[in-house]
């Protein structure tokens, strides 16, 4: 059956994600997982800003053999031009996977895509998807056929079964490859059950895991409950939260369900050093702040001046000056300077 399979594929996915894969890596993998239940000629996946849906690496099959002046024409068709079954569509739709065969004959007779750049290639039938979690789209994907063999109805459903799991592993590589390029010996990257228990880690973690237990036991064990049963509860189905590791910097430990259809409740957490926007929300949240004092000060930590701040804000220069006032007084400082100075420090 065609479930069982797609529920296969779904597993194999999400044991790439929780080794540790960058995007591209992941991407190369999951295309032949893809491959061996829907055959294709090529394949391209790209990853995607979500908020822009920018294009930021892209996978290949197989070499194309395609000039700059090729794949620019691509993106202004993708993202400028009235093609059938665009990505920004797509990532839209309650189905995100199309077949190029079911859109109406008009729209694909014009289509640039179709006609100017696959035909030459000896490419003519596509199947697209948008890979979507939790309401945002983390990377999309095109495969291809020559002439007289188009995808299957059950090609699309197992594509189109798959594709949440592709979602929750592209956001997983990006995150290990944010921590493997910020910690020594790789991502720090843990896989957690339904309440939390350590399931695996890769080698990175288990040294790292090692040195906060000799150090604080229990404390990492505690955090990740926390953090687990937090993305559990929330629709997003992600949460993040800091601790304190081996040496007692600050770290974030970010959960992101790894959607598969067997265990649904399994966890992938990735560890990485705090950035200065995390400690200083954390230290804002000790001294009571309020929610729009906090809104204040990050913008004086990004070195807005009082009408920069007043127009991000929809607020006046004056009511800048009382918050201002305000966090001055719960901090303990008498200037922005001091301020940004306690709390990098």
């Amino acid at each position: 059956m065609w479930e069982e399979r797609a529920e296969r594929a779904r597993r194999e996915i999400a044991a790439l994600a929780a080794g540790g894969m960058g995007l591209a890596e992941l991407y190369a993998s999951a295309l032949a997982v893809v491959q061996r239940e829907v055959p294709f000629e090529q394949g391209c996946w790209a990853g995607v800003d979500p908020d822009s849906l920018v294009m930021t690496s892209i996978t290949n099959w197989r070499d194309w053999g395609v000039t700059a002046e090729y794949a620019a024409r691509f993106a202004a068709t993708e993202y400028a031009g009235q093609e059938p079954n665009r990505f920004a569509e797509l990532s839209l739709r309650p189905q995100t996977v199309a077949r190029i065969s079911d859109a109406p004959h008009r729209d694909v007779a014009g289509s640039v895509r179709i006609n100017d750049i696959l035909k030459p290639l000896g490419l003519e039938h596509e199947l697209r998807a948008a890979f979507r979690v939790d309401e945002a789209c983390w990377g999309v994907g095109s495969i291809f056929r020559g002439p007289g063999r188009d995808f299957s109805d059950r090609e699309v459903e197992f594509l189109g079964a798959v594709t949440a799991t592709l979602a929750a592993a592209s956001r997983i590589a990006v995150r290990a490859e944010h921590a493997g390029r910020r910690a020594p010996g790789g991502p720090v990257i843990v896989i957690a059950g339904l309440h939390g228990e350590l399931r695996a880690a890769t080698a990175a973690a288990a040294a790292w895991l090692a040195d906060v237990e000799d150090a604080a036991p229990g404390r990492f064990t505690m955090t990740l409950y926390s953090v687990v049963a937090r993305a559990h509860a929330s629709a997003s189905g992600t949460a993040r939260a800091r601790m304190r590791d081996a040496r007692n910097n600050w770290v974030v430990l970010q959960a992101s369900r790894l959607i598969t259809g067997d265990d649904p409740e399994q966890m992938v957490v990735t560890v990485e050093p705090a950035t200065t926007l995390d400690l200083a929300t954390l230290l804002l949240a000790a001294y009571g702040v309020t929610a729009r004092e906090q809104e204040v000060c990050l913008e004086v930590l990004s070195g807005s001046p009082t009408v920069e701040i007043a127009r991000h804000l929809f607020i006046s220069p004056h009511t800048v000056h009382d918050h201002l006032k305000s966090l001055f007084g719960k901090v303990g400082v008498g200037s922005r300077g001091e301020l940004v100075a306690k709390l990098v420090a």
